[in-house]
């Protein structure tokens, strides 16, 4: 087994079809075709159902893929940081982040990156959180900040807070008269706007489900891309908008604390597993440091900070 026929498999197995596949490698069909079965004979077992149409992986097909992933990754990297190395070029980090993380910490971290290892080139790439796997496992990014709870077993994660969820209000409506906290039963028959559209799951289904759970009906959903859209539609009355306590970047919008526990929305940090490079322990450290100086942003009385790293434990429910 070696390198060349790992990237075989992977391509055949993303492909779907080995004519595809073919194409994609530049090499003919029959000697892809005889690569891949070598690999099975090596492995003792099938990875392919080569009589269904479009190709299917078998279960140990999917386990070989997963893994073969990794591999790929890794030694991707290795050639491109030894060549750093070697050429006396600037290392690069990958950032991958969803839009509303923009409004908590990340602009502070990455200055604090920069601050701390000026010869390293941060790239910061915005992806939600569904993207981000797909990322990491490319190898695009190094390490996500997102809001959903992956049940990808190549992929760790750490809840850095939960960060409590506000309601956004149009000023001179019942609602907006007072300004304590609101009970998730008051979105009984309101028109609700969500985001992001797509893709999904995201933000918007962790809301959707959150009001699901309680029994509670909106008369009408209006999903939207970005945030920005769904708050200025709020500030048109044309409905009300859950959103994180730290995206409040309206200034004429009223916004009032849900009152429920569970309603609260993670900021994770996501990277490939067993993932050991430097800048792993570095961003944790580095995110620890800044919610101990207690930035204006963070908000404390808005967010519970876990105690444990929940980086090897997936979760069986996407939870934003």
């Amino acid at each position: 087994m070696d390198i060349r026929q790992l990237k075989y498999f992977v391509a055949v197995a993303d492909a779907r079809n080995f004519t595809r596949a073919s194409e994609q490698l530049h090499i003919a069909q029959p000697p892809l075709s005889r690569q891949i079965q070598l690999l099975e004979e090596e492995l003792g077992v099938q990875l392919l159902l080569r009589n269904s149409r479009p190709l299917r992986l078998t279960e140990a097909g999917r386990t070989f893929y997963e893994q073969a992933l990794q591999l790929i990754n890794r030694f991707d990297q290795l050639k491109t940081s030894t060549r750093q190395v070697g050429l006396q070029q600037r290392q690069t980090l990958s950032i991958g982040f969803v839009a509303s993380t923009l409004y908590g910490g990340l602009p502070m971290l990455v200055r604090k990156l920069r601050h701390h290892y000026p010869d390293v080139d941060i790239q910061l790439v915005e992806l939600t959180s569904t993207q981000q796997f797909g990322a990491l496992k490319s190898g695009r990014i190094d390490v996500g900040f997102g809001r959903i709870r992956s049940n990808d077993s190549t992929v760790a994660r750490t809840v850095l807070r939960e960060e409590r969820l506000v309601l956004a209000i149009p000023l001179g409506t019942p609602l907006a008269k007072e300004t304590g906290r609101i009970s998730l039963k008051e979105l009984q028959r309101q028109k609700l706007i969500v985001y992001p559209k797509e893709p999904r799951p995201s933000f918007a289904d962790h809301v959707l489900s959150l009001l699901s759970d309680k029994g509670i009906r909106p008369s009408e959903v209006h999903e939207v891309r970005e945030i920005q859209t769904a708050l200025g539609l709020v500030a048109a009355e044309s409905g009300l908008c859950v959103i994180p306590a730290s995206a409040r970047i309206r200034s004429d919008l009223c916004y009032r604390l849900i009152d429920d526990p569970l309603a609260t929305s993670p900021i994770i940090l996501s990277h490939r597993l067993n993932d050991n490079a430097w800048y792993i322990d570095t961003i944790k450290q580095l995110v620890e440091d800044m919610y101990a100086e207690q930035p204006a942003w963070l908000d404390v009385e808005n967010n519970f900070f876990p105690t444990q790293d929940t980086s090897a434990k997936p979760q069986s429910k996407d939870a934003a």
